[in-house]
């Protein structure tokens, strides 16, 4: 299984997890806590990064469950 990062993204009334560059959501859920849950279940196991959006689409966070290439400092 390849990694990809796992996106929480609007979609109408409802959030979707997206794998990075799949046009195809990998899940619909009606709450953003909900596919939040999924994603970060998703990105733990694949040692990659999640992005949850805000309803605007702009990024409000970004975790990282693999190896960081950029690690903060202190």
């Amino acid at each position: 299984m390849s990694k990809k990062n796992q996106h929480v993204v609007p979609k109408g009334d409802n959030w979707e997890v997206k794998g990075a560059g799949n046009s195809k959501a990998t899940k619909v859920v009606s709450t953003q806590t909900e596919a939040i849950k999924i994603a970060r279940n998703i990105a733990i196991n694949q040692k990659s990064e999640m992005f949850i959006h805000r309803p605007n689409g702009q990024i409000r966070e970004r975790n990282t469950y693999g190896k960081d290439n950029f690690p903060p400092k202190g």
